[in-house]
């Protein structure tokens, strides 16, 4: 039996029901936690007239706002599944999903209207949150539906669709008990408590849009901004009214060369985390430089997703560390046979824990393969553990490749390149070459303005810094990396003329 949750926002209102729960970054517009409620007890009602069951699955295709949340929690009044979409995808991407998940609703706002009306399907009816006779209308006319006041911990939240590359659309479950494990832990290393004011941009499509850390400041009584997309100038004017702040490396690099910078008001901001990719140690540095510490963190969809958060005290100390497993989850490192690796040796970083995905929808083989028989989740990733239980993620096991006999990990050559002065940011991918099987190709994008190197300077400031079988022997310079949603960047889109032989 999982661990039951209350309903948010029935409880949030009967506990605070005068505190802000919500504010839009735009407008200003404001919802307390008694008028969140009302509201999401009568978007539940209009999913109920529209056919929507418990069990049936809600697809929403949305920019960030404030309805989404209102969705989000109305279904789990109907003990329905929320399938969040990704707006960048075309129709004709989308597709296979929601063939994958069979929704009975369609909920989307104005700005993808006409990729929702492109999706082919007879089985799903549409909610539009935008326009005459929408959301906004039906939702008027609603009577509030009251429903049981605590949800399953067992019981499916959302599906999180996976970004993959190749094969079928994936989606990891997310259950209330994930969700309940991720707030605790977010609460306790961010210290998040009521009155908190945080900043929700990150997209709603992924499991970091909601869980990091717009759910657990709902759940301890903060306010949550919403903002449609990050925006630099709206989140400098916000800076000095945020208390807990969350971004990927890619929003602090943003932050990091806006001219707005160095005079910028970051003091009453608590706890900054970071996730999603590695933060280069050059931008731990800078933030630092203003007396912030960024504490990096690492964790998948699958561990829902907070895994591990670096505490403030190490933020500095151990640069480049993920920090140490949170309280409900249990870390080893282990070898290709599964066995334990020894401290400060590399392996692949295996989790346990009640805030881990119970699965893949509709996936058994691939829930079979991602867990062994005793329920420990194999990442993908490799890492190893320090003296003092501080971990470190050399990356994914797919991106490392071998050259002369030896294992080459791309994010330490990226972290060293991030660190020359006309480097704004690195990507290294494996290519072939015939005298050591494998060699680093170095993509390079440049920081504006920066003065002008050469592919050649780039590999000697490697080399100086590097062992020679991890110095990258081919190097191209591009404009803009391809990314997802998050600020990765795409290496399997990164494609290198065929390089020669190297010399």
């Amino acid at each position: 039996m999982g661990v039951d949750m209350v309903d948010i926002t029935a409880k949030r209102a009967a506990l605070t029901p005068h505190v802000i729960a919500f504010e839009d970054a735009l407008n200003g517009r404001t919802l307390t936690y008694a008028q969140l409620d009302d509201r999401v007890s009568r978007a539940a009602s209009v999913l109920a007239d529209l056919g929507v069951q418990r069990g049936d699955r809600v697809a929403i295709l949305c920019r960030n706002r404030i309805e989404f949340f209102e969705i989000m929690f109305a279904c789990a009044k109907l003990g329905a599944i929320l399938v969040p979409l990704n707006w960048r995808s075309p129709a004709a991407e989308l597709a296979p999903i929601l063939d994958d998940c069979t929704p009975a609703l369609l909920v989307f706002g104005a700005e993808d209207a006409e990729t929702a009306q492109r999706i082919p399907s007879t089985q799903m009816r549409h909610l539009a949150l935008d326009g005459p006779n929408a959301y906004e209308g039906q939702l008027a006319r609603a009577a509030p539906l009251r429903t049981e006041t605590r949800w399953n911990g067992d019981d499916i939240w959302t599906l999180s669709y996976t970004s993959g590359t190749t094969g079928k659309p994936k989606a990891v479950i997310q259950t209330y008990q994930m969700s309940a494990v991720n707030a605790f832990h977010v609460s306790q290393a961010f210290g998040v408590r009521a009155g908190d004011r945080t900043l929700n941009f990150l997209p709603l499509f992924h499991t970091a849009g909601i869980q990091l850390v717009t759910l657990p400041a709902l759940i301890a009584g903060g306010t949550v901004i919403v903002m449609p997309g990050f925006d630099e100038e709206r989140a400098f004017a916000l800076m000095p009214t945020l208390d807990v702040f969350f971004a990927v490396p890619a929003v602090y690099q943003q932050l990091n060369l806006h001219p707005g910078f160095d005079g910028a008001d970051f003091s009453r901001i608590r706890a900054w985390g970071c996730g999603g990719a590695p933060l280069p140690d050059v931008l731990v540095e800078r933030f630092a430089a203003k007396g912030v510490r960024v504490c990096n963190g690492y964790g998948m969809t699958e561990t829902g997703p907070t895994a591990f958060v670096a505490a403030p005290e190490d933020a500095l100390t151990k640069i480049g560390s993920v920090g140490k497993p949170q309280m409900l989850l249990d870390v080893r490192i282990v070898d290709a046979g599964g066995r334990d690796v020894a401290e400060g040796e590399t392996g692949e970083i295996w989790m346990r824990g009640a805030g881990l995905t119970p699965g893949y929808w509709n996936r058994p083989e691939e829930t079979a393969k991602a867990f062994t028989a005793d329920g420990w989740l194999k990442s993908g990733d490799v890492g190893r553990r320090d003296a003092d239980g501080c971990y470190y993620v050399a990356g994914r096991i797919k991106d490392m490749y071998i050259s002369g006999g030896e294992n080459v990990y791309p994010a330490e050559i990226e972290n060293l390149l991030a660190r020359h002065p006309a480097v704004l940011e690195a990507a290294i991918i494996g290519v072939t070459d015939e005298k050591w099987g494998e060699v680093g190709h170095a993509f390079v994008q440049l920081r504006p303005e920066a003065p002008s190197v050469s592919a050649a300077e780039l590999i000697q400031f490697c080399r100086a810094g590097l062992a020679g079988y991890k110095t990258p022997r081919h190097v191209t310079f591009v404009a803009d990396f391809p990314r997802t949603a998050a600020g990765k960047i795409k290496k399997h889109e990164l494609k290198p003329e065929a390089p020669g032989p190297s010399r």
